[in-house]
């Protein structure tokens, strides 16, 4: 029973974040508390009959063929997980949660108008992190409007998983059952390498060292599948997802070289508007390059500003060094998993140094006491 636990949470979150963030986090701990009620362990539910009766409540209804099916897969996943990629034996993704909604829930990024650094929001348990989160996608906007109307740049985006970081069981959600079976077994290393290792305060980090998990996850997780055609249809969307986030990466410094110069406020908003431009126009070159792939337009169609190139080293900005580091212990997650832990002892100044170096250094961080 995981209530009394959320109980306790809300209790020490309150004291340390006093009554002024009583309406945000009692949201949080009743979007955590209506998953719970509608999650259930995915054992139970392949054990089940299709329904034949009168319609129960959808946390409690039986699952049609087609959806046991594939949680069927994420239980092998999940096995693999632990197994294969030495990720944490817990009842997280070992159970699913059907919710009503198009997405788990939406973060809000913002930064200022001239600026690439995201706003913090800093919590009890997760530590700063450059984003907020909501269960309620209208909460979300109403927050969002608040800070547009402070003059800042703002985007607000779904959220398709999250990590409690093992206080309690992550449940995969019906609405990640809409994408293919390699994107859902993706998610779950992900938010697993979230609870093998996070770093308060540190997102590019925690981000950038569950990616580089996640992407070796999944080469091993289709190699032993020994399905070559999903292998390389895996590898050709992360070259095509390389490029999308070299060509953000380029123009992220261009505008971070704008904003550092003393132009006229007016000159420079018509500045940054020009590369935004640039920006629309490049990708379609780069599409045109992937012979009309079109996977990223959505991204596209939105009202682009700051607050979508700020989190594009979140992910990303430190996967190389990470992937080095696993090299340099000739692919031994155990190893990999204990220098990563080390580096995460250090300051944060020192932790980038030595990730900013670790690309043409990589025995470098075998030595860290």
């Amino acid at each position: 029973m995981q209530y009394p636990r959320i109980l306790l949470l809300l209790t020490a979150t309150l004291f340390a974040a006093g009554c002024a963030n009583l309406g945000y986090y009692s949201q949080a701990v009743t979007g955590q508390l209506d998953i719970l009620a509608h999650t259930r362990a995915i054992s139970e539910l392949l054990d089940e009959s299709p329904v034949t009766g009168s319609e129960p409540n959808a946390a409690m209804r039986p699952l049609a063929p087609a959806i046991k099916t594939r949680l069927t897969t994420v239980l092998r996943v999940r096995d693999f997980a632990t197994q294969v990629l030495a990720l944490p034996d817990n009842g997280s993704y070992r159970v699913y949660a059907d919710i009503d909604r198009a997405q788990v829930a939406w973060n809000i990024v913002a930064t200022p108008e001239f600026s690439l650094t995201p706003k913090e929001w800093c919590f009890p348990v997760a530590g700063c992190v450059p984003y907020r989160g909501y269960f309620s996608q209208k909460r979300a906007q109403r927050f969002a409007d608040t800070l547009r109307a402070d003059g800042q740049d703002v985007r607000v985006a779904g959220v398709a998983a999250y990590s409690t970081l093992g206080w309690f069981r992550d449940p995969v959600f019906s609405t990640q059952l809409r994408r293919s079976d390699a994107d859902i077994a993706a998610l779950i290393f992900h938010e697993l390498a979230h609870q093998k290792l996070y770093v308060g305060g540190d997102a590019t980090f925690n981000e950038s060292f569950a990616t580089a998990v996640e992407t070796e996850g999944m080469r091993r997780w289709l190699v032993q599948g020994n399905d070559k055609t999903a292998l390389d249809n895996y590898l050709l969307e992360r070259s095509r997802q390389t490029a999308f986030v070299d060509l953000l990466t380029k123009y992220r410094t261009h505008l971070a070289a704008l904003f550092a110069t003393p132009l006229p406020e007016e000159k420079m908003r018509a500045e940054k508007a020009r590369y935004y431009d640039m920006l629309r126009a490049e990708y379609v070159e780069l599409r045109k390059l992937w012979g009309g792939y079109g996977g990223y337009d959505t991204w596209f169609t939105q009202d682009l500003n700051n607050a979508h190139l700020a989190s594009v080293g979140l992910y990303h900005q430190y996967v190389p060094a990470f992937q080095a580091l696993l090299a340099s212990v000739h692919g031994d997650l155990p190893a990999f998993y204990r220098l990563a832990r080390m580096l995460s002892y250090l300051s944060a100044a020192e932790r980038a140094a030595r990730l900013t170096g670790l690309n043409g250094a990589p025995t470098a961080l075998i030595t860290i006491k």
